[in-house]
């Protein structure tokens, strides 16, 4: 990506393409979506898009990424569970807006059979482990986990319930599939089946 001053009018045509970008999206989705119509909508240049980006996969990956980038808060409840819960609802709260569902569904689409779309979501998925180990590492020092936990492993679990709803079986997704996975996991992680 182009390095830009922040506020900049190279920030401010990302800015304007990415809105476009996501709008093409939820109006017409991924199939309908093309460089002239995300051009058209931002007020730009198709040349300018078409330089920086390429493709619309390569900008939907593009804006995947930036997301990845960004670091969730980690919650503290005081327990593995109540840590597991509320990291499963805001992620889940966050799968159920649609700007980000669209975005989300097409990288992983993607990630099948682009290197660059599978390289972001390896990011995003490596940044949110790191990111939320903290809160087995804690469950670990409270005597509320055992000393081998896996760290990886417990975040893993804990989101392989609405991913496989997500993208196996179709269902929606809801706040109580966050507490259930919370709930599941926790035990599985006290039982020391996560190690």
């Amino acid at each position: 990506m182009t390095a830009s001053r922040p506020g900049g009018r190279t920030a401010r045509t990302a800015e304007a393409v990415t809105a476009a970008l996501t709008a093409e999206l939820l109006e017409v989705g991924y199939a309908g979506t093309s460089i002239d119509r995300i051009a058209r909508r931002a007020g730009v240049a198709k040349t300018t898009v078409y330089r920086r980006w390429g493709t619309v996969g390569q900008l939907v990956v593009d804006v995947f990424a930036g997301i990845a980038g960004q670091q969730v808060p980690v919650p503290d409840t005081g327990s593995l569970e109540g840590d597991l819960r509320e990291l499963a609802r805001s992620t889940i709260t966050m799968l159920r807006e649609p700007e980000s569902r669209a975005v989300f569904d097409i990288v992983v689409g993607e990630a099948i059979h682009d290197p660059a779309a599978r390289a972001a979501l390896d990011t995003f998925f490596a940044a949110r482990i790191s990111n939320a180990a903290v809160m087995v590492e804690r469950a670990v020092a409270r005597g509320e986990a055992p000393a081998e936990t896996d760290p990886a492993e417990v975040i893993r679990q804990v989101g392989s319930t609405w991913y496989a709803r997500m993208y196996i079986t179709g269902e929606p997704i809801t706040l109580a599939d966050a507490d259930r996975a919370a709930a599941v996991t926790a035990l599985a992680t006290r039982a020391g089946l996560l190690t």
